[in-house]
């Protein structure tokens, strides 16, 4: 099944272990052993993850001598953040006409009340 990259970045993100993988990829490096340490599953489990992750573009593995260790990568998250700004800005509008509502609002109110 095929697609969209932002879909599968946020279906990636949706696992609190994927999360907790990508946190510790945000320090440095590390190989699926070290990736495994924190969590009580195999590690084969973990590199199921990784692939998850891997597949979203949100993680790359290299080729060292003796092992493949995983990178953060830092383009689907950049990707996430400008798909939510259109929406920070349709609220931030909103709230901006909600203020000037009330304000307009209150000046009327307060008009009321002056005697």
């Amino acid at each position: 099944m095929v697609r969209d990259p932002l879909s599968m970045t946020f279906a990636a993100l949706a696992d609190p272990t994927r999360r907790a993988i990508l946190a510790r990829l945000s320090v440095g490096e590390a190989s699926v052993a070290e990736l495994a340490e924190p969590f009580d599953m195999t590690m084969r489990a973990v590199s199921s993850h990784i692939a998850v992750l891997e597949a979203a573009g949100l993680v790359s593995r290299g080729r060292d001598a003796q092992r493949r260790p995983s990178r953060i990568r830092l383009d689907p998250l950049a990707d996430i953040d400008g798909w939510l700004e259109d929406y920070r800005k349709l609220w931030t509008r909103r709230f901006d006409k909600l203020d000037k509502h009330l304000a307009n609002r209150s000046k009327h109110d307060d008009g009321d009340h002056g005697g």
